[in-house]
């Protein structure tokens, strides 16, 4: 379930008739709880509450349902019960069926009202389904509760009204819902002259079998489009149509034919109506409501919210920081003041990747703020505003979602007005809308930025579909904006290289396609940063754009940064990995980085990151490379042989059988092999899953020489045919003529050895330490893992660190989350300074401490010892000891953080480099 199903599920439950004893059950299941799980605590096998006529699911909440009178020392009960300690409760809650109350135990903040208005806090709930809250949400519970009544609104209407569904009639439907939200939020902020004036004449003017409610409302939408009153005599409005105020600025003009309404769609209507909409948040609402049109979007719904915190990661260092140190550095100095004021009216915002635009509604109202304190500062409290909103401006490639950022922009408006000059003078100079258009339509790896968003003083010249039906062609404005700075920022769409569409890889084509033959391995949001790298070639511009961390991370770094570097970008400031939070389940988020780029030389460089006590901190630095690194503009390449001492790394064997070599232990015995065959043509097989996860899988090993005792084996035989079979049917050439040898693996890369090193190709990310460890002799390593044959025992103690892990993180890449090993460009690039015969002694007994205390577990596998929640204490105390032992030979002590590591492995791979270059 998302967040908005939970809020529909919480309002039936508190509107429902009042069941005492299946109120907690039901009150679980509306936030996500299965049958399974509600019918093991009905049972009382996981029931762990100590209290009478109460349930508590552990590390999550203790529920109880009381007689009339009793909800606050019922809840004092709960709250002092060792259960409740003891399961971990994160919160309590009693109810009579007339009132409730209920506590975050953490932080003590409690909610308490009528059980009917549950509904209204169910953020403040949200925790139960492993969504962490933020303040925003539980605040602004409307905005949730907005979005599923219009997505229940939009679906009942799609049912009445097929036609408008489809392709020549998405874009009247998706106008339409926008002039629906405008109407709502008019007439709870006294834009219209009266309270729920839209919802009330809908309610008494149509009929309540809904027959002519798409009459009503069309004759007020064609209302708000004619100005004059000699035009609306005499067109013969309805009088209850003329109380509404001439709007147009374009969303009224054009088609005024709305969809039919049927009785349950009339009912969404006038409950969305209900709500107090003058509370609705735009940067948040905006993002959630453009996954209404898109039905591939719908499920998700309540998933698109993006912290304002995060927004401002990038906002703040790209520009906000600086202005509100430049209104520090003013202080009351109103020819200052002045001068600050002038450069906020001349600021221009461009997201050219702005969805519902809660990029350029955050910027719009952080600006406001310090205009307001330079106004009040300059005694001038009441002026009205310099910043316009055609400064903000963006491209969105969905129609649906672009009008959504112009309302979200007009709503950002009006509700600064409010706040910063007064309700009266918001309204006076709000109607009628302002016609011109900043959200331009369109795809904007294919538009050129320059004529949306243009250098000093240019008018714009992009032709394009309106939005709101503007008299005006699409972004077409001309306006001076002398000494003017240009921001771009963003978060781009991610889509890796294997997920992208024709369209997409086309898209990067016209962009990367002449400068590099290698980009089709990129990231779909690189064509944003290249764009804007151009962009600033012809005007003074800055950007910051979120990304997946992957484009500071393997293949892509060499294709990509050389490219931005060659335009006289630099890394002007970043956040290094971390998680792009949004309302999903568990608060998943993409990994992800937020990246700075400014002129060379132009401004010192910041990296923020996390400290000892995972403070966020800002630390000027030298330099950021494009592994966002506070080191030389280094790019780390394949190599063929390692820089270090350190030996050679091969990758795993290849079977090309059609699984016909490969044999699980029920097929090993299917072949009926005496153990003397065994032991001649059977071995052991590793990929990274059995490594990993201890899963036993063998493999035909065959030497020539026993080919034709091996052929006398029915079975065996017949899967030989089919490896030939399979080989000469293969479109490629290589294979076909690997056909006349069917008993050898494709890809032959084993050598004989009395020990194996084995490390997988790809691990997941949640572990702390890489996966490596030793097979038995005779061991075959698939193509999925890389082996060391005979090497010393340090080398594990190398590949076994928590420096060897950030490096692989770092510059070989991940597959989707996990991490990708490479030898050529991990192993071999990986810095180690020359070892001691002590130091190689010292790091040897470390590594013998890691495979003893594995061993003290036997048979638990690599992935039960490395699970981060539940990782042995003598494991990790093993590795924490190695980690001390190699750390102490690069830098004499343990490194601070990651960010530490990263930046002396870089260090010495240049120096190191330099060398072998030189040699």
């Amino acid at each position: 379930m998302n967040p908005v199903e939970m809020e529909q599920a919480v309002a039936e439950l508190a509107q429902a008739p009042f069941d005492a004893e299946n109120f907690p059950y039901s009150f679980l299941e509306a936030f996500g709880n299965t049958q399974t799980t509600i019918k093991k605590l009905k049972k009382r096998t996981t029931n762990a509450s100590d209290l009478a006529n109460a349930v508590l699911q552990r590390n999550n909440i203790h529920i109880a349902t009381v007689e009339a009178g009793e909800v606050d020392t019922t809840l004092a009960a709960l709250r002092e019960s060792p259960k409740t300690v003891s399961a971990k409760a994160k919160f309590i809650l009693a109810t009579d069926g007339d009132l409730f109350a209920a506590e975050e135990l953490a932080s003590s903040e409690a909610v308490t009202g009528k059980l009917n208005d549950l509904a209204d806090h169910f953020g403040f709930f949200l925790p139960l389904a492993g969504i962490t809250t933020l303040r925003e949400i539980t605040n602004k519970a409307v905005d949730i509760k907005a979005t599923g009544r219009l997505n229940r609104l939009y679906i009942e209407l799609l049912k009445e009204n097929p036609d408008w569904g489809t392709d020549a009639r998405r874009h009247d439907f998706n106008q339409f819902m926008v002039r629906l939200i405008f109407c709502f939020f008019a007439e709870d902020t006294d834009i219209f002259n009266g309270s729920g004036l839209f919802t009330q004449t809908v309610v008494q003017m149509s009929a309540a079998d809904s027959s002519d409610t798409h009459e009503v409302i069309g004759a007020i939408f064609q209302a708000m489009n004619i100005k004059s009153p000699e035009e609306r005599a005499a067109l013969k409005l309805k009088a209850w149509a003329n109380k509404f105020p001439y709007v147009n600025g374009g969303l009224f003009s054009g088609m005024i034919a709305c969809p039919k309404f049927s009785r349950i769609a009339r009912s969404y209507l006038i409950r969305v109506g209900e709500l107090d909409w003058k509370e609705i948040n735009p940067d948040i609402f905006g993002s959630m409501v453009q996954a209404i049109a898109d039905e591939g979007e719908r499920g998700k719904l309540g998933m698109h919210y993006t912290s304002v915190p995060n927004i401002l990661k990038v906002l703040n260092p790209l520009f906000l920081d600086d202005l509100r140190l430049r209104l520090q550095e003013a202080g009351d100095n109103p020819r200052k003041l002045l001068n600050l004021r002038q450069r906020l009216s001349r600021i221009r915002v461009f997201d050219p990747a702005c969805g519902s635009g809660n990029f350029l509604v955050i910027a719009y109202k952080e600006m406001r703020e310090i205009e307001a304190e330079i106004n009040k500062r300059r005694g001038e409290s009441d002026r009205r505003s310099q910043i316009p909103l055609t400064n903000f401006r963006g491209i969105e490639y969905r129609d649906f979602p672009a009008e959504i950022a112009r309302l979200a922009l007009i709503i950002a408006e009006y509700q600064c007005d409010v706040i910063y000059r007064g309700q009266r003078e918001a309204l006076a100079e709000f109607l009628p809308l302002n016609a011109q258009n900043w959200i331009t339509c369109g795809n904007a790896l294919r538009l050129d930025w320059l004529s949306i968003c243009p250098p000093t003083g240019t008018g714009v010249k992009l032709h394009a579909e309106d939005l709101f039906h503007t008299p005006l062609d699409q972004a077409q404005i001309d306006f001076e904006n002398e000494d003017g700075e240009t921001y771009i920022c963003g978060n781009p769409p991610y889509v890796g290289s294997t997920w992208q569409t024709v369209e997409q890889k086309d898209d990067l084509k016209a962009v990367f396609g002449h400068r590099t033959k290698n980009w089709k391995s990129l990231d779909y949001v690189t064509g944003w940063f290249l764009k804007a790298a151009e962009y600033a070639q012809y005007t003074e511009a800055e950007s910051a754009f979120v990304a997946t961390n992957s484009i500071c991370q393997g293949q892509q770094v060499a294709i990509l940064w050389p490219l931005i570097f060659a335009a006289e970008r630099e890394i002007a400031f970043a956040y290094p990995s971390f998680k792009w939070s949004n309302l999903a389940s568990h608060n998943a988020g993409v990994t992800v980085v937020i990246v700075g780029l400014a002129k060379k030389g132009k401004t010192a460089p910041v990296l923020f990151e996390n400290d000892q006590n995972d403070t966020l901190i800002a630390r000027q630095v030298p330099s950021i490379n494009a592994y966002l690194v506070p080191a030389a503009d280094v790019i780390v390449e394949k190599r063929t042989k390692p820089i270090g001492q350190v030996p050679e790394m091969i990758k795993g064997n290849q079977p090309t059988d059609g699984g016909n070599l490969l044999l699980s232990a029920a097929e090993l015995e299917a072949l009926e092999l005496s153990d003397e065959q065994k032991k001649k043509i059977i071995r052991r097989f590793y990929g990274s899953e059995e490594f990993i996860n201890g899963k036993l899988r063998y493999c035909l090993w065959i030497k020539d020489d026993l080919v034709e005792e091996a052929k006398n084996n029915k079975h065996i035989a017949e899967r030989l045919r089919s490896i030939t079979e399979m080989r000469l049917a293969s479109p490629k050439p290589t294979t076909k003529v690997i056909a006349n040898k069917p008993y050898q693996f494709g890809e032959l890369r084993y050598v004989e050895s009395n020990s194996t090193l084995a490390i997988p190709r790809v691990s997941s990310e949640a572990r702390d330490y890489l996966p490596v460890g030793y097979l038995d002799k005779g061991s075959i390593i698939s193509d999925s893992a890389f082996g060391l044959y005979d090497a010393p025992l340090w080398n594990m103690a190398l590949i076994a660190s928590r420096l060897h892990l950030v490096w692989i993180g770092t510059v070989c890449g991940k597959l989707k989350t996990d991490f990708r090993y490479s030898n050529t460009l991990g192993w071999n690039t990986f810095p180690v300074p020359t070892l001691t015969e002590k130091n190689r002694a010292d790091l040897t007994h470390a590594a013998e401490e890691i495979l003893l205390a594995r061993e003290a577990h036997y048979p638990a596998t690599i992935a039960d010892l490395y699970k981060p929640d539940s990782m042995p204490e003598d494991l990790r105390a093993a590795h924490k000891r190695n980690d001390e032992i190699l750390e102490r030979i690069y830098i004499g002590r343990r490194f601070k953080n990651d960010t530490e590591r990263l930046e002396k492995l870089f260090e010495l791979y240049t120096k190191m480099t330099a060398e072998k270059g030189a040699a």
